[in-house]
């Protein structure tokens, strides 16, 4: 009898978690709404909502970029910049039953300064 309560208990709990994950991943965005909560916010905002993305790029400059456009790109005096790109899967809608594949944010020295959405990438 102990067992029964204890193996029901256990998966009462599992399904309870599992709700709240699917809740949690579920949660999607109209292009507006999502424009509307994460513009110009900080990585910390947009992890706390979102999670962490399934992926993440950073934006290089080539060693050579200067020869290659024949213009002096690096200036002394300017603080470097750090962009950095994240994407998160179907959590945009486009219409009231389809969602974008793909959302990019792009961050510029740790804020949101470009959103994108994507359906070929």
């Amino acid at each position: 009898m102990l067992f029964k309560k204890a193996a029901i208990f256990f998966s009462v709990c599992s399904l309870v978690s599992q709700l709240g994950v699917a809740y949690a991943a579920g949660n999607t965005y109209t292009e507006n709404e999502f424009l509307n909560s994460f513009s110009g916010k900080s990585k910390k905002v947009v992890t706390d909502k979102l999670g962490a993305p399934i992926k993440k790029d950073l934006s290089v400059k080539p060693s050579n970029a200067g020869a290659i456009i024949g213009q002096n790109v690096e200036d002394k005096n300017s603080k470097p910049v750090k962009v950095e790109m994240w994407y998160y899967k179907n959590i945009v809608k486009y219409d009231p039953k389809r969602t974008y594949k793909t959302t990019e944010l792009t961050f510029v020295n740790d804020r949101v300064m470009n959103i994108a959405f994507f359906n070929d990438r």
